[in-house]
């Protein structure tokens, strides 16, 4: 786990590639208090992945909460991200993480994407607390 602002002091001007989970997207949505961090990396220059699974928890969101934005907010979310395709090498990777760290499928998913692809995981979700390359913004 790391801090946003030590991570980002961190990299001198490197890049970073960072996966928001979509616990961040949500909280972002929202404008909760810990979405002033997560805005620093959605509205940066930074390279953003996303999971595909993110992208149905992040619309289903949407539509739940802001249906009148839901169509304008995710096209934002899409085009502000690359979203990486669950293929089945990812498939067997997320299941062998679900087995071995007992997590969800969904949180397995965006681990093994986050692995695949060099990137640090940007959540808030507990789950994620005790999971390496992770910042973890929530309370």
């Amino acid at each position: 786990m790391a801090c946003l602002r030590e991570f980002i002091k961190n990299l001198r001007g490197k890049s970073l590639t960072v996966l928001v989970d979509s616990w961040a997207w949500i909280e972002y949505f929202k404008g909760s208090p810990v979405a002033i961090q997560a805005k620093e990396i959605i509205e940066s220059s930074q390279k953003i992945l996303l999971s595909t699974i993110n992208v149905s928890e992040i619309y289903h969101f949407l539509l739940k909460n802001k249906p009148d934005e839901a169509e304008k907010l995710i096209k934002f979310v899409l085009d502000s991200s690359f979203v990486i395709p669950l293929d089945y090498s990812l498939a067997l990777k997320a299941a062998k993480i679900k087995y071995d760290n007992k997590t969800g499928l969904a949180d397995a998913i965006v681990i093994a994407t986050a692995e695949e692809n060099n990137a640090t995981i940007l959540t808030g979700d507990d789950d994620f607390k005790n999971i390496k390359n992770v910042i973890y913004i929530g309370k």
